[in-house]
């Protein structure tokens, strides 16, 4: 049996603690009891119960102080005072120190249902308030932030896409640009961000399957279907009924498996392997690639048909590169949120450091950004980050183009050793990378396992 909650009574007189304790288990409450004649906070604090039962005037204490002590320890938890005393005066004092509610001794069990029953209830409302304020900023306000035209344009599309609840959706874009986001955001509000939890997401990376066991995890299997089939098995399809697909990475499925998807689409049935039941399926399908699809159309690796069926409904996120002033914006939340997470007390960025972070191209996008300043947050104890913060490749990206070419080399008239220079530019990068083989490799402009290639060859491992 569920429990209705936890409750903690404090009271000197043990037949009021046992009368209240007979009362409240049978209403389903989890019950603990406190005389008080020891410490009593930090057992409360380390139960932690909904709500607290506390006698304003337990022997040697000050039941106003206690009530006081026990809101700044635990401010999650409800006290309801008990009390002899039924003048306004101790009621109003007590509620302005933080308690629920009072009651009055001897007590009408009725009222002390009610009023436990309503602080529960408060808690509740509380927390659900708490996960709704949670889950309905983490779309705009966080990773899709941005205040580029790229930015607004796309997040009105999703907005009017999400509304008309279309059932099939194309996601475009480099690798690190947010579709997962968009993807799990336009699931929300289709749904609505109270109930979308309790429905359905799934998520299936076509890339990371191989065909036939792609095909069977969409599509489910019966019995018998083939050799490991011992028993029937429901398809992803099945699974997100009455909520969201994605299908992450499509462009790499299969044509034999991209005519089957198309039958789905079309006719919102799946037949399981093995199995001559048309299944009904009322799913919204999100699919997403980093591929150029007509291109793709064009080699003969993807199906036509398919495509413009999913093109009708599609969403191009732009790589950050074309969106520079989303990048400070971006770069300022994921500060703050890793400096929160992580006790810093980074506050900003330096105005060099910021030139540093537009000037950079970010291949790895919106995804890349982040882990720069994860990275960062983790490694700096400083108030401000400053251009020596930031990583080698973002530094380099800033260099004037006439400054690289200034620094570029010139063969002396008497020639050179290229392996003695070859060893000696590994030295150098390696010096100033502080030994990181990662970072004196980028330097160098060439691939880590060239690099280790590299050293071997220079007995420099």
């Amino acid at each position: 049996m569920k429990s209705a909650g936890r409750v903690y009574l404090v009271d000197d007189d043990e037949l009021i603690l046992a009368m209240l304790s007979r009362t409240l288990e049978r209403e389903g409450y989890e019950i603990r009891t406190e005389t008080g004649e020891t410490e009593f906070i930090d057992k409360i604090a380390s139960w932690h119960p909904e709500v607290v039962l506390l006698d304003i005037n337990l022997p040697g204490q000050n039941g106003m102080d206690t009530l006081k002590t026990l809101k700044n320890d635990a401010p999650d938890i409800e006290v309801i005072m008990l009390t002899a005393d039924d003048t306004a005066e101790t009621a109003v004092k007590a509620m302005k120190i933080g308690a629920w509610d009072y009651l009055t001794k001897p007590f009408n069990m009725d009222e002390v249902k009610i009023v436990i029953g309503n602080a529960i209830e408060n808690i509740k409302l509380k927390k659900e308030l708490e996960y709704l304020r949670k889950i309905s900023s983490s779309f705009f306000d966080n990773d899709f932030l941005g205040v580029s035209k790229a930015k607004r344009e796309l997040k009105e599309k999703v907005e009017r896409i999400a509304e008309a609840r279309i059932s099939s959706i194309l996601i475009t874009g480099e690798s690190g640009v947010g579709k997962d986001v968009i993807a799990r955001n336009i699931h929300r509000m289709i749904h609505g961000t109270a109930v979308s939890s309790s429905i359905p997401f799934i998520a299936v990376n076509c890339s990371a399957l191989p065909d036939t066991l792609l095909e069977s995890e969409l599509f489910g299997y019966e019995k018998g279907a083939f050799t490991d089939a011992r028993k029937s098995k429901k398809g992803l399809f099945e699974v997100a009924v009455g909520g969201t697909l994605l299908l992450d990475e499509l462009g790499e499925m299969k044509l034999s498996l991209q005519s089957k998807l198309l039958r789905v689409l079309e006719e919102r049935v799946v037949r399981r392997i093995g199995g001559q039941e048309e299944i009904p399926v009322d799913v919204t399908v999100i699919a997403t690639t980093n591929r150029n699809l007509p291109a793709a159309v064009e080699r003969g690796e993807f199906r036509m048909d398919l495509y413009y069926r999913l093109n009708a409904f599609s969403l191009n996120v732009p790589p950050l590169r074309e969106r520079k002033e989303d990048i400070p914006v971006l770069a300022g939340h994921f500060l703050a949120a890793f400096a929160k997470e992580y006790n810093k007390k980074i506050e900003g960025f330096s105005t060099e450091a910021e030139n540093m972070l537009l000037a950079y191209p970010w291949p790895g996008n919106v995804r890349e950004l982040k882990n720069v300043i994860q990275g960062m947050v983790v490694l700096q104890n400083t108030k401000v980050i400053m251009p020596e913060h930031l990583p080698l490749e973002l530094r380099g990206s800033a260099m004037p183009e006439e400054q690289r070419r200034d620094e570029r080399f010139i063969l002396p008239t008497a020639g050179i050793s290229l392996d003695a220079f070859e060893k000696d530019m590994i030295v150098q990068a390696l010096e100033r990378a502080d030994h990181n083989k990662t970072q004196a490799a980028k330097l160098l402009g060439v691939s880590y396992d060239s690099f280790r290639y590299q050293l071997k060859k220079f007995g420099l491992e």
